[in-house]
């Protein structure tokens, strides 16, 4: 008990309150969509788009009915946080939305399918003898549309024709849900319906197959495999925003080529160091020999997280709860998981990644140079403390209504932001640790080059591959890896660009308090950890002490 008092007194301030006027809303919202998520699974249909938008313009009103003036500091950040969310939430439905219509004539034969999932959800007990000769007559709708696909213009681009197969296929899987739930419990259905849903089965199978391949003028797979989903520059200035993100996609695309600059400038310091002239992709190749034989590896991986700890806390830069140092443990990554996950991950299991018996050999040696020793020196604390572990520890503890409001320029922009802090204090032990920090922050900078022009319809993925390659220095199949992981994972299409763009934030936010001297640095830390994941510019107003506006949008110029 008195550790735990000790604890509070010395580690939480006055801004760590838990609880404001808004809490209560926020967490019912959270209930309430979660429930209408798991009525309305099927995404891709009229009834689901129709009730989300109108459950969400419900709360936005309700939320604005709240009287501002009077909330307090801490209360009118929810009410930002809360408001940009829904205000979010109702801009992606809308664009979802129109894309649907675009290809929603495609499920027009399964308006009667769509009625038996609405019946089956209280369980009304169909007229399985009807039922199956309006399956029937679905089934024969179902192949006249099929049959007419093969006259009807192609859709001008393979992602139309990807929603299109997905709406049919998603209709199928509710349908299936709700057959499912009848088969084998109701006599009658049993008896009847096995054959009009095999037909109806066979049939939507079918048609989404083609459908997939209803385009043209567009190349899905520019040969390397990685098919992802380039959302156009609507979209992008649209994610921006709700960001609060004030630049356009050319002006971040500007800077982190003034980043990869400010990088190569560094690179060559380090190369002519070694001894390579300036050579600097010489010298990463020294060090990217200097990897470890893979038993022990993992030892080092944990000796390397112990080491940045203990920095932390030696220096006590910022508040580390013991029960966050006991915690956190470490896993190996498969072969195939690391097909996209090439280095270690982070958070309270570090999850560590190295050859495997069933690579190839050229597979082996690209993951054991990948993840040499001055490399990951350069990350570990990103992935630990006081990275990722860190702060999933403090957000399960503080402020945690908000945690719906995370955002990957909150959470990886801390994350690098400790690179760039600890670089500025001499981290690197030598050049060979100079050359792995700046391989990844050159990597950070690349990541947002890539990206943008990719969204913006600039870039293939092998272009994005050969970038990765050819300027950064990494090897073909973690730069493969890589950028699979940007845009086949479940990551948002700003997700790559958060790192460096939050570091930046960050960074420009300790200049304006810490440098400064308007804030110590310990207090400055904490109050960043234990706010709770939201935008950078939102977390800007609660450090300084600036109110917020009602209708507060992105306008932070935080690059200079």
């Amino acid at each position: 008990m008195k550790k735990l008092v000790l604890f509070l007194s010395l580690s939480l301030f006055s801004f760590l309150a838990n609880a404001t006027e808004l809490v209560s809303l926020i967490q019912t919202y959270q209930a309430d969509r979660g429930a209408l998520g798991r009525l309305y699974t099927n995404r891709l249909s009229g009834e689901y788009f129709t009730r989300m938008e109108s459950f969400n313009r419900d709360y936005l009103k309700t939320l604005q009915a709240q009287n501002y003036g009077a909330l307090s500091e801490d209360g009118k950040i929810d009410y930002v946080l809360f408001r940009n969310y829904l205000e979010k939430q109702l801009a992606e439905l809308d664009l979802e939305r129109r894309d649907f219509m675009q290809i929603q004539s495609v499920i027009a034969f399964g308006k009667p399918l769509e009625s038996f999932v609405v019946s089956r959800r209280r369980a009304v007990q169909p007229d399985a003898q009807a039922l199956a000769a309006q399956w029937n007559q679905v089934a024969q709708a179902l192949d006249a549309q099929h049959k007419a696909l093969s006259t009807s213009s192609k859709y001008d681009s393979w992602q139309k024709a990807e929603l299109a197969a997905q709406a049919v296929e998603s209709l199928s899987k509710v349908v299936k849900e709700s057959y499912d739930f009848y088969f084998d419990f109701d006599p009658s259905f049993t008896w009847w319906m096995p054959t009009p849903w095999g037909k109806l089965d066979a049939g939507m199978k079918s048609y989404a197959k083609a459908l997939r391949a209803h385009y043209t003028n567009s190349v899905k797979d520019d040969g390397t495999g990685i098919i992802g989903k380039p959302i156009g520059r609507e979209a992008l200035e649209k994610q921006l925003a709700f960001e609060m993100i004030a630049y356009t996609p050319e002006e971040l695309i500007a800077e982190a080529e003034k980043q990869f600059a400010w990088c190569e400038k560094e690179m060559l310091k380090a190369s002519n160091e070694l001894g390579f002239g300036n050579d600097w992709k010489a010298a990463l190749e020294m060090v990217k020999n200097t990897y470890l034989p893979a038993g022990a590896w993992p030892q080092e991986v944990v000796r390397l997280g112990d080491e940045a700890i203990d920095l932390m806390v030696k220096n006590d830069w910022l508040t580390v709860p013991p029960l966050a140092i006991e915690t956190w443990r470490t896993s190996m990554i498969s072969a195939e998981r690391q097909r996209v996950s090439p280095f270690f991950l982070g958070g309270e299991v570090i999850q560590i990644a190295y050859p495997t018996s069933e690579m190839s050999h050229e597979d082996k040696m690209m993951s054991m140079r990948g993840n040499n020793p001055h490399f990951s020196r350069a990350t570990v604390q990103h992935e630990l403390i006081p990275g990722h572990h860190l702060q999933q520890f403090m957000n399960q503890r503080y402020m945690t209504h908000r945690r719906p409001f995370g955002t990957p320029f909150w959470t990886e922009g801390w994350a690098l932001y400790w690179e760039f802090v600890l670089w500025d204090r001499q981290f690197p032990r030598d050049a060979k640790d100079k050359v792995g920090m700046l391989f990844w922050r050159m990597h950070r900078a690349a990541r947002i080059i890539f990206s943008l022009n990719y969204h913006l319809g600039k870039m293939t993925p092998q272009q994005c591959i050969d970038l990765l390659v050819n300027r950064v220095g990494h090897e073909p199949a973690n730069a493969s890896a890589e950028v699979r992981r940007s845009f086949e994972g479940s990551y948002g299409p700003l997700y790559q660009i958060a790192y460096m763009i939050g570091a930046l934030e960050i960074y420009a936010l300790r200049k304006e308090m810490v440098d400064s001297g308007k804030m110590p640095e310990k207090t400055f830390h904490d109050m960043i950890l234990t706010q709770n994941a939201m935008p950078i510019e939102i977390l800007r107003a609660k450090v300084t002490g600036k109110t917020l506006s009602k209708d507060h949008r992105a306008s932070w110029k935080f690059l200079n």
